[in-house]
């Protein structure tokens, strides 16, 4: 049965003059007439392909109440996209709908557009209308391409740091950005953060207590995308999105958190922050979610140089190793049962890598897969929430790569705080013979405050582990510049986040030829 739609009078009683609806009933509020702004969120594109991407937004006059200002009706939304920044001439627009069910978030499929090229695309609502974000379609499939040149990112906990990374990141007008994951933190909000380098004021903090319902979740991702440098991040090129732990619970793998919660109650709390998650990020109708489940891993291609393999480290993993304590080893390092990836992602993956015919094959995913030695002494000692606490799967994707003999993969990573480059063996403890991949572990945009150039363990990982390359401990992203004969990473640092207008500089470039795994300074 078909619900009426609200009437003019009790929509502006109901939202204290926020909208009202005028024209005919269509299932949807018609022609909407606005009191205050509704796409306070932000736009964003991502998924990008040969012919099109998604884009999105979400409205909400007052995004931070219960009901972020709207009525508990669908709502339309018109859309356009534009082959040039004027909007001179629109190759695509049409009318969705944004639904009361998802937030009255909208995420549109833009299809039919011309591959290897730029777009602009807006959103309009009665009279609002959105700025303008910007949108680069993939080359056609397994077409020659010179270059590419992309972004990486994550980490961003508001409390700790301004999003001043991301607002120069927008300013490399980026064929895309990976973003790892870590886009919210759960926690309560806190004056006070307390890390490896002490205990630091923060300077500015969440809204309310720790997240757990639908509701808490979606004032959380509010505060963050109301944010001006994260927004024009977003409009200024398409991004690949996955979660790591923190869109959760800190170090959750599959029906388990930190704190011993019934597994029941917390898929409860997990099937929550998944709508959420899907609610916020410019997410394919493929990765809608079921119950407490996304399907986060996809395969992304950029003509013949690129493969992305994009993991989900979290949803399928079974329970970190001896408690989850720092720097130390045990016997569950080694379990034959373990798993990362889970079976059928790992068989979906090594499929992919097979029939891949790209120049470079890239895993981007979240967690370090360098088995990387923190602790001091001649005892060995791993951060079991990484590939390393999991050594039998990890040695067998590592085996799979050196047995079929692939070339030019590439693994970009999040999660650490840190900036790493290196090279990737069976057994780091005694890397003989050529590295079998590469990897590049990008540090955060914000969390842990500003950081240091390297801090105290940093130089000891360099020193106690030969395949490590590189380490750095500031904010900000990564950018990849990728042609057929090299790969390189440009680690883009801040000064500062701890006020606004930190100062960027490329802090360090690591190469890695084609048909070699070496990682070396450019």
């Amino acid at each position: 049965m078909r619900l009426p739609v609200p009437s003019r009078r009790s929509l502006i009683l109901a939202l204290g003059g926020g909208v009202a609806a005028t024209g005919p009933a269509r299932g949807a509020l018609a022609d909407p007439v606005w009191a205050e702004y509704p796409f306070q969120l932000g736009i964003a594109a991502g998924d990008p392909t040969s012919d099109g991407f998604v884009i999105w937004t979400r409205l909400a006059p007052r995004p931070l109440e219960i009901g972020h200002g709207m009525p508990s009706a669908p709502v339309p939304v018109k859309w356009e996209v534009a082959s040039d920044r004027g909007f001179g001439t629109i190759v695509r627009s049409g009318e969705a709908v944004a639904r009361p069910e998802l937030g009255h978030a909208v995420h549109v499929e833009v299809e039919g557009l011309q591959p290897g090229r730029e777009y602009f695309y807006r959103f309009a609502s009665g009279r609002e209308r959105t700025p303008y974000g910007r949108a680069v379609t993939a080359p056609a499939a397994g077409a020659t391409v010179d270059r590419a040149r992309f972004g990486v990112l994550g980490c961003q906990a508001y409390e700790q740091g301004f999003y001043t990374a991301h607002r120069k990141a927008a300013a490399e007008e980026l064929d895309f950005i990976y973003c790892y994951g870590d886009y919210i933190y759960e926690g309560r909000g806190n004056r006070t953060y307390t890390g490896s380098g002490g205990t630091i004021e923060n300077p500015r903090m969440h809204a309310g207590g720790e997240v757990y319902s639908l509701d808490d979740y979606r004032r959380r991702y509010a505060q963050y995308k109301l944010d001006s440098d994260l927004q024009s991040s977003h409009a200024s090129t398409a991004w690949y999105c996955t979660w790591d732990d923190h869109e959760i619970d800190n170090n959750w793998v599959d029906a388990l958190d930190q704190d011993g919660t019934d597994p029941a109650v917390f898929m409860l709390r997990r099937q929550a922050a998944a709508q959420a998650f899907y609610e916020h990020m410019p997410l394919r109708r493929s990765s809608f979610p079921k119950g407490s489940a996304l399907q986060l891993y996809r395969k992304a291609s950029w003509g013949g140089l690129m493969d992305l393999h994009l993991l989900d480290t979290r949803q399928y993993r079974s329970d970190q190793p001896c408690d989850d304590a720092w720097a130390t080893t045990c016997a569950g390092v080694d379990a034959a049962e373990a798993q990362v990836l889970g079976e059928a992602q790992e068989q979906w993956l090594y499929r992919g890598l097979d029939q891949s015919r790209a120049q470079w094959n890239v895993l981007a995913q979240q967690i370090m897969v360098m088995d990387l030695d923190r602790k001091e002494g001649p005892e060995p000692g791993y951060n079991l929430d990484t590939w390393a606490g999991y050594r039998i799967p990890r040695n067998r994707l590592l085996k799979r790569i050196q047995d079929r003999r692939m070339k030019n993969v590439v693994v970009l990573t999040g999660d650490e705080h840190q900036n790493y480059a290196g090279e990737l063996f069976l057994n780091g403890a005694e890397p003989t013979g050529a590295p079998i991949a590469s990897e590049f572990v990008t540090t955060s945009i914000s969390s842990s405050g500003d950081g240091q150039d390297q801090r105290a363990d940093g130089r000891r990982y360099l020193a106690d582990n030969p395949f490590l390359k590189f380490n750095n401990a500031q904010r900000g992203y990564v950018v990849c510049d990728v042609t057929p004969d090299a790969w390189k990473t440009e680690f883009k640092v801040l000064d500062k986040v701890s006020e606004k207008g930190g100062t960027l500089s490329t802090r360090a470039t690591m190469v890695v030829q084609s048909g070699d795994a070496r990682v070396t300074a450019g």
